[in-house]
């Protein structure tokens, strides 16, 4: 397994850290913050034997990696990535068929992070990132998830493609998102299935995109020509949930 360190920050994600079982090792606290919130993350932390400090907002804001720690700031042991096979496994333990969301170099940690929330709640089994040319576990990462971080394992590869073929060989099917490809709707997204998502600029890259089974559309009324890879990979994800409720 390879683990990669970071903070957390916020009081959401530093309550969702303590409940999904990760050990914080310090704590800091604004001091003087007295809320109900921040009762009950130090009442965790006490709990979990957690070393607490209190300290000032200019001493938060020097650690804080996001900005935006809303007077939390936690130390965590390290995120640790899955490998692909927990991500099947997973799906088996579920009883469903695998559900896997594939990124070709997103670069934007709040689009990982958001991808991640939204893996989570669509109930896809995993997510399933490049080593290279993509950003990884970070801070920022771990806040925009909204705690999904905890419950949503992620993988990462050397090589997507590579990972794509192995998959294929367990019966998995490929869907990337692409403004030349077919209306989403048109398209049987059922059973087994990879969805890919391009990075912010260029999208899935050729070699990928020759990796997939379909290509899909998402259809688009107004005067842009994108959406952004979060948004895009929601959109179609929740046509997955879809089709897979009907």
């Amino acid at each position: 397994m390879r683990y990669e360190e970071l903070t957390i920050e916020g009081r959401n994600a530093v309550l969702e850290a303590y409940r999904a079982g990760k050990t914080i090792d310090k704590l800091f606290v604004l001091d003087g913050c007295q809320d109900g919130p921040v009762r009950t993350i130090v009442r965790e932390a006490k709990k979990h034997a957690t070393i607490v400090n209190f300290v000032a907002k200019e001493r938060l804001d020097q650690i804080s990696e996001t900005g935006k720690h809303q007077g939390v700031i936690a130390y965590a042991a390290a995120y640790e990535y899955a490998e692909v096979e927990d991500l099947l496994k997973l799906a088996e333990e579920k009883g469903e068929p695998p559900f896997l969301i594939l990124l070709d170099g997103i670069e934007d940690p709040h689009n990982l992070g958001a991808i991640i929330r939204t893996a989570n709640l669509a109930g896809a089994h995993g997510v399933i990132i490049p080593k290279r040319r993509a950003v990884g576990l970070t801070a920022t990462v771990a806040k925009t998830s909204a705690g999904a971080l905890n419950y949503t394992p992620v993988a990462k590869v050397t090589n997507l493609t590579a990972t794509m073929e192995d998959l294929k060989k367990k019966g998995m099917w490929f869907v990337c998102a692409d403004m030349g490809g077919e209306l989403m709707y048109r398209l049987n997204l059922k059973g087994p299935i990879g969805l890919v998502v391009g990075n912010e600029g260029e999208g899935v890259g050729k070699l990928v995109k020759e990796h997939c089974d379909m290509v899909a559309s998402i259809p688009m009324k107004g005067d842009i020509d994108s959406l952004n890879a979060s948004v895009a990979a929601g959109v179609l994800a929740y046509e997955i949930v879809r089709q897979r409720l009907s």
